[in-house]
């Protein structure tokens, strides 16, 4: 089951405080990602945040489940915490400041023009 556009958007809303939000569609879920840097799956009305020491410092003892089926666990942030915009966006902040740059995509390779 997908999640409602509204639980998208007022989710991003209250991380807004972490840097630039970008909430991108991808296999029926959402992805979102903060600076270019992917950090959190929102599936099925729920939030779930890439593992980092830097985002388990911060929660503490996290909830870990996976966002889909064979996925790994990911740190699972229940509904009562959605409401603490200032912890949730320091979350996302510290967790988005813990992960690599993405890599850069590969050009394609040119096909040999015909002989």
């Amino acid at each position: 089951m997908a999640s409602q556009q509204g639980t998208v958007d007022f989710l991003l809303d209250q991380m807004a405080g972490a840097g630039a939000l970008v909430a991108k569609k991808m296999f029926g879920e959402t992805g979102v990602y903060c600076d270019g840097k992917m950090f959190a799956i929102i599936a099925d009305d729920q939030l779930y945040i890439k593992p980092t020491d830097a985002g388990r410092a911060w929660i503490g003892t996290p909830e870990e489940a996976p966002p889909y089926p064979q996925a790994k666990p990911w740190f699972l942030i229940g509904g009562e915490q959605w409401d603490e915009r200032d912890w949730l966006a320091q979350l996302a902040r510290r967790t988005t400041d813990a992960l690599p740059l993405p890599k850069p995509k590969a050009a394609p390779k040119k096909k040999p023009a015909p002989a």
